[in-house]
């Protein structure tokens, strides 16, 4: 007997709550398209939900409470009737532990959904603090669900993000829940929800048998079609709620398997109506924000995006603004993956937020060229590791003031090959006054005379804008790989 239902998944959305730009490439150019936004999420969901019969199941891959000024100033509680209307299945987490794990508690105890991940723990009671599983049936298909958190919240994100508790990668936990549910729960299917990136996942599959589905997220993958990695389906869904996976199922009851699937990624472009009711209800949510975050602070003649793993645009505006403002040697920030482009034209506050909606302040401190060119090279690992699981980042570290030229295939600490300081090759013995934001700009372990400066980065962006009225931050080599 065979029986079919659909899985709908969104990852990374990142508190795009509404319409926004996207990039796309487009052969040797780049392409703009406003795309996006919950009221189009709904609607393409209720229309697979009627064509069939309901019989779908609907995942949030995480990164949602994070990434918008009323996201980030609300502290995700913006979203909650928000997130309550898609009626999800359940969701994994990264960013969203960005205010604390007891905010987060806070915030899920008022969803219709649960948080699943047998990867937290705390750190007393050494007790897992979310559920780990859920099971759904789903045209008389029982599913398990298995979450796992992003692993690393308490490797390289800000420490109170992680208090009180400590992550694994949930690799060793996995074999025994699949078991439990196949062989105790008797369900048909397994699925993985999963935040841990997709390299880690491709890995994950490779080393565990049982999983059908694993719903990956973290690292922004646009997948067109899934990978079939050991009899596992792996999909996931590009970011900003830009984009829905859509994977309709067969399962053959007498084979006890999947035999086909349809898979497509959905682009929520403007051929995907909105679905009015949540359009007011987002309107209503953002209209005491409306009036500051329209104003118009400046231009910008470069598209402004970050779509490239070494080197960004819209980090560059960034960095050259710190820079102007601290004179300092050079600037580092971190390699955020998440901030919907700005095409050339006007700035928005709203841009600037989008840009970097923690709104940190400016910070300082004293490096020496060795600390600089080590601090390059753990970071080059963290993205570029051999072992999929040893890669704990987003993009290459940002920077200004410096060019670095290095392999891309070669072990950690042998990455980089040459390292220049403004025009001159570093002096590794030499002290530089360094500039940044966050703490993953320069991590606490390297430096000294480290200090906050009395002013935060949208400030700093303001006053490049009001200094300069049309910025340019063009691509200009400051990471290469050779």
């Amino acid at each position: 007997m065979l029986k079919e239902f659909s899985i709908i998944q969104m990852n990374d959305s990142h508190g795009y709550v509404e319409e926004h730009w996207e990039h796309f490439f487009t052969g040797s150019e780049s392409e703009f398209v406003k795309v996006g936004g919950y009221a189009r999420i709904l609607n393409y969901v209720k229309m697979v939900r009627k064509l069939k019969n309901n019989n779908v199941l609907f995942f949030d891959g995480g990164d949602t409470f994070h990434g918008t000024y009323p996201v980030v100033n609300s502290e995700g509680e913006i979203l909650i009737d928000l997130l309550n209307k898609f009626n999800l299945d359940a969701m994994s987490a990264h960013w969203d532990f960005a205010y604390g794990p007891k905010k987060f508690k806070e915030l899920l105890s008022n969803l219709n959904y649960p948080m699943l991940a047998i990867n937290v723990y705390d750190k007393v009671s050494d007790q897992l603090v979310f559920e780990p599983y859920i099971i759904k049936e789903v045209n008389g298909v029982r599913v398990g669900i298995i979450g796992i958190a992003a692993t690393i919240v308490d490797k390289v994100m800000p420490k109170h993000f992680s208090e009180g508790l400590y992550f694994t990668l949930g690799n060793k936990e996995l074999p025994g829940y699949i078991k439990k549910l196949k062989e105790k729960e008797n369900v048909d299917i397994i699925t993985v929800l999963s935040h841990l990136g997709f390299p880690q996942e491709v890995k994950l599959a490779k080393e565990v048998a049982g999983i059908d589905i694993l719903l990956s997220a973290h690292t922004h993958n646009r997948m067109y079609k899934p990978s079939i990695v050991n009899e596992t389906i792996i999909l996931q869904s590009g970011c900003h709620g830009s984009f829905l996976g859509h994977l309709d199922v067969t399962y053959d009851f007498k084979q006890k398997k999947i035999v086909a699937y349809k898979h497509e990624l959905v682009v929520l472009d403007e051929k995907i109506l909105k679905d009015e009711d949540m359009e007011e209800m987002v309107n209503v949510s953002l209209k005491p924000y409306r009036e500051v975050l329209n104003e118009v602070v400046g231009s910008t003649k470069t598209d402004l995006s970050r779509s490239l793993v070494l080197e960004s645009t819209m980090d560059n505006f960034l960095l050259n603004a710190i820079q102007d403002y601290t004179k300092a040697e050079m600037v580092f920030s971190n390699g955020w993956r998440y901030g919907a482009p700005i095409p050339a034209g006007d700035i928005t506050v709203n841009d600037l937020y989008n840009i970097i909606p923690v709104n940190p302040k400016i910070s300082k401190v004293k490096l020496t060229g060795r600390e600089v060119w080590d601090m390059l090279e753990e970071n080059l690992e963290r993205t570029f590791a051999l072992d999929p699981y040893d890669q704990m980042g987003g993009y290459v570290k940002r920077a200004m003031g410096i060019n670095v030229y290095f392999k891309i295939e070669n072990s950690f600490k042998e990455r980089i090959q040459y390292l220049f300081v403004g025009q001159q090759t570093v002096d590794l013995d030499r002290i530089y006054d360094v500039a940044f934001v966050t703490s993953q700009g320069v991590p606490t372990k390297y430096g000294k005379d480290r200090q906050q400066l009395d002013i935060r980065a949208i400030d700093v962006l303001k006053n490049y804008l009001k200094s300069e009225q049309e910025i340019s931050a063009p691509l200009i080599n400051t990471i290469t790989a050779i």
